[in-house]
C-alpha cells in the first residue's frame, strides 16, 4: 500500500510547535500544556505506524447477462492486523449501475477478521466489461496516516443486447437447397400445398388426391398434389458502424446492435445460415453459419462493435466474396448518416442482392434549434432523408424507419408489406 500523511499531521505539528514556542516566548507554561496532547498524539501515531495487510476477492454470479438483468456480486475481505477504518470502492464501469448495496463503504476489520459484502449490479447497456477494480483506503486509529491501494481482481462480464419480440421475419426472395423452415417457391416434396397436376410415372401413391381424381373418373386420370418444400435461407446482417447519433443515455448504435442480435437469433432458430458484416471504420465479418455456436459468435462480434472515425472511402468491393453468397437476403441495419454506407447499399442492390433496410432513425436525437435558420436547416435535413428513402424504394428496396418507441416487429411488418406489394407489381 502507498502511505501518505493526512492533513491532521500538518495541523497537529503546527499546533504543537506553536504551543511550545509560545510557551517559551511568553513564559506561559499553560500554552505548553495545551500543545502537549497534539504532540503526544502525533508521536504515538507515528510510533505505532503499521501497514495494514488487507486481502480482497470478488466473485460474480455469472459471466454472461442480458441488458436489464440484475447481477449479484460478492466481495470477500480479510485482514492480518486490525484496521480501524477501511474505505472500499468498487469501480463500476459505464453501462452498469449499482442496484443494491453500499458502494463506497467504510468498515472496521479486526485481527484475522473476515468480512463479506454483497452488492447487486444492474446491466444497462450491452458490451464487454472488466469488472473488479477495487480501491482501498485505510486509516490508523488517530487518523494521521492514510494507506491507499488499487487492487485488480477483474472478471470478464459479457452483457448481451436485450432481445426484441418478433413473431414474423422478413422472407427471402430465394431459398437455399437445404432443409429449413422457409416455404420455397419451387414445387417438390413438402407440407405446403402448391397445385394440382396429372399423375406421372414415379409419383408417390400418397401424393394422389383421390377426391380430385374421382371428379375425373370418366377420363381415367389420376390427380396428384404438388407441394412447396421447406428450405433454409442465407441471411447477411449488414451493420453500419460508420456514424451514429446519440444523447447522454443511448445512441443509434445501441439500437442497431439490439436489432441485429435479435434478427440473428430468430433466423438461426429457423435453421437458416446467418452471417454478419460490420461495415465502418473497421471492417468485421463472419461467414454464414448455423447453430448455437454461430449465434454466440455473432453476438460476441456485435459486442465489439464501435464507431471508429475514418475518412477513407470504402465500398463493398473490400468485403470478402464468400461473406456475401449468391441469393442471400441482406438485411441492413443503419442510421443512413454516412454516404459510404448509403452508396454501399445501392451497390449491393445493383449487384442483384435481395436487400431490405431497417433505418435506425437518428431524428429523435436531432433537436431543431430555436432560431429560424436552425429550424430551416432541420427541415431540409428531414427532406433529404425522405428523398434518400424514396431513392431506395425506386430501386425496389424496402426501407422502414425504427426508433426506440416503436416495436421492431411493427417495422418488419412494414418491410414485409412493401416487399409483398413490390413482388405483385413485378408479377
Amino acid at each position: 500500500m502507498r502511505r501518505s500523511a493526512s492533513p491532521r499531521v500538518t495541523a497537529y505539528a503546527v499546533l504543537a510547535a506553536a504551543g511550545l514556542i509560545g510557551a517559551l516566548a511568553a513564559r506561559r507554561p499553560e500554552l505548553a500544556v495545551l500543545a502537549a496532547p497534539f504532540a503526544v498524539t502525533l508521536a504515538l501515531g507515528l510510533r505505532l505506524d503499521r501497514e495494514p495487510r488487507v486481502g480482497v476477492w470478488i466473485s460474480l454470479d455469472r459471466e454472461r447477462a442480458l441488458e436489464r438483468d440484475e447481477l449479484p456480486l460478492v466481495l470477500e475481505l480479510n485482514s492480518e492486523a486490525p484496521v480501524e477504518r477501511l474505505e472500499l470502492l468498487l469501480v463500476v464501469p459505464d453501462g452498469l449501475e449499482l442496484a443494491d448495496g453500499e458502494n463506497p463503504i467504510a468498515i472496521r476489520l479486526g485481527r484475522d477478521d473476515e468480512r463479506t459484502l454483497a452488492l447487486t449490479l444492474r446491466c444497462l447497456r450491452w458490451g464487454n466489461y472488466d469488472l473488479g477494480e477495487i480501491r482501498l483506503r485505510a486509516r490508523d486509529r488517530f487518523g494521521l496516516l492514510v494507506w491507499e491501494q488499487i487492487v485488480d481482481r477483474k472478471r470478464p462480464l459479457r452483457v448481451y443486447p436485450h432481445p426484441e419480440t418478433l413473431r414474423r421475419l422478413v422472407p427471402p426472395m430465394a431459398t437455399q437447397p437445404f432443409t429449413g423452415n422457409e416455404v420455397a417457391r419451387q414445387k417438390s416434396d413438402g407440407l405446403e400445398f402448391a397445385d394440382l397436376r396429372t399423375f406421372a410415372p414415379g409419383d408417390r401413391l400418397r401424393s394422389i388426391n383421390w377426391r380430385a381424381s374421382a371428379r375425373r373418373a370418366g377420363t381415367g386420370e389420376l390427380v396428384v398434389n404438388d407441394r412447396h418444400p421447406e428450405r433454409n435461407t442465407d441471411v447477411i446482417l449488414f451493420l453500419d458502424s460508420f456514424a451514429e447519433a446519440r444523447d447522454a443515455e443511448r445512441s443509434t448504435l445501441d439500437l442497431a446492435v439490439r436489432a441485429a442480435s435479435t434478427l440473428a437469433s430468430r433466423y438461426l432458430e429457423r435453421r437458416d445460415r446467418v452471417g454478419i458484416v460490420s461495415f465502418g471504420g473497421i471492417l468485421r465479418w463472419l461467414v454464414p453459419g448455423m447453430g448455437v455456436a454461430q449465434r454466440y459468435r455473432i453476438v460476441d462480434s456485435l459486442l465489439e462493435t464501435e464507431i471508429v472515425f475514418n475518412y477513407a472511402w470504402k465500398d463493398v468491393s473490400i468485403i470478402p466474396a464468400r461473406t456475401l453468397p449468391a441469393q442471400a437476403l441482406v438485411l441492413a441495419v443503419t442510421p443512413l448518416l454516412d454516404d459510404r454506407a448509403v452508396e454501399a447499399l445501392v451497390d449491393l442492390r445493383a449487384r442483384g442482392y435481395d436487400l431490405a433496410i431497417v433505418e435506425v432513425s437518428p431524428v429523435p436525437f436531432a433537436v431543431p434549434g430555436e432560431d429560424e435558420v436552425d429550424a430551416l436547416a432541420h427541415r431540409l435535413w428531414l427532406l433529404r432523408r425522405r428523398e434518400l428513402r424514396s431513392r431506395y424504394e425506386r430501386l425496389g428496396v424496402a426501407v422502414a424507419s425504427w426508433s426506440d418507441d416503436v416495436p421492431l416487429a411493427a417495422v418488419l411488418e412494414g418491410v414485409r408489406s412493401f416487399r409483398r406489394h413490390a413482388r405483385l407489381a413485378r408479377g
